[in-house]
């Protein structure tokens, strides 16, 4: 698996060795990807836009030129076309990024509302012999790679609040790629052998945010915590058997 700083399935994704991430991901039939794909249609055409903006001048001149060898009736011209009229008119890269970040942030508000209200998935992480499994691999790295600040195992996803090291004891960066594709592997082999199943348990995306400064971290944390109380399941956060904070594990 290359390594690098940016990569993307539907959503793209900035990872740093030695930064801190909350990042939300679901079993693979909890959220239908049409029900967001206006939101990550839409952000993968502004991440495209603000990559274009930084040599807006030589990309111009490119599109302006492929369009005019291009078949007039197909639809490369047509895209082209539509390309070339936004680089001749677009916003400053600031205004870009301001309006990126805040389509992410609808996205994920639609994205967990759809995970709470969604009580139908096949697999529930909460089963006891699943929760182990979930809390296992949230702790595996502890101490090694990162450091653990808050999880919350819910029936069909799972938020997760941890500080990367940035590098690992063989003195090798740390990225946020190699670690979720090592929890959700685990995970995924343990939970289908569990429950007797054979596939793709999570769904391939995950929705991440890299975390800015003390405060952002003290209201993820806070929202991890108590996703299920906002979810109508309990009173009181510590009723809730799948959260866990620096370290701290309730009895399952």
């Amino acid at each position: 698996m290359q390594k690098k700083e940016f990569y993307k399935h539907i959503l793209p994704h900035f990872q740093q060795p030695g930064q801190a991430y909350f990042v939300t991901w679901c079993l693979k039939d909890a959220v239908p990807v049409k029900a967001v794909a206006k939101y990550s249609e839409k952000l993968e055409l502004l991440k495209h836009q603000i990559d274009f903006h930084r040599d807006r001048k030589f990309v111009t001149s490119c599109r302006k030129s492929r369009i005019q060898t291009a078949n007039p009736q197909s639809r490369e011209r047509r895209f082209l076309a539509s390309e070339y009229q936004w680089l001749e008119t677009a916003g400053s890269l600031k205004e870009l990024k301001k309006e990126y970040y805040s389509l992410r942030q609808k996205y994920f508000k639609a994205f967990d509302k759809y995970l709470d209200v969604q009580q139908n998935a096949k697999i529930d992480l909460c089963k006891k012999q699943n929760l182990e499994i979930m809390m296992e691999a949230l702790n595996f790295w502890q101490g090694k790679r990162l450091e653990n600040e808050a999880f919350c195992i819910m029936s069909n996803h799972v938020h997760w609040v941890f500080q990367l090291f940035e590098k690992d004891d063989n003195d090798k960066p740390v990225y946020l790629q190699d670690i979720m594709h090592s929890v959700k592997r685990f995970s995924a082999n343990r939970i289908n052998k569990n429950e007797k199943r054979t596939g793709a348990l999570w769904q391939k995306e995950s929705f991440d945010t890299t975390i800015r400064n003390e405060k952002h971290m003290y209201n993820v944390i806070e929202y991890t915590l108590n996703n299920p109380v906002n979810a109508g399941l309990v009173n009181n956060r510590e009723d809730w058997p799948g959260i866990g904070i620096r370290g701290f594990q309730p009895p399952v």
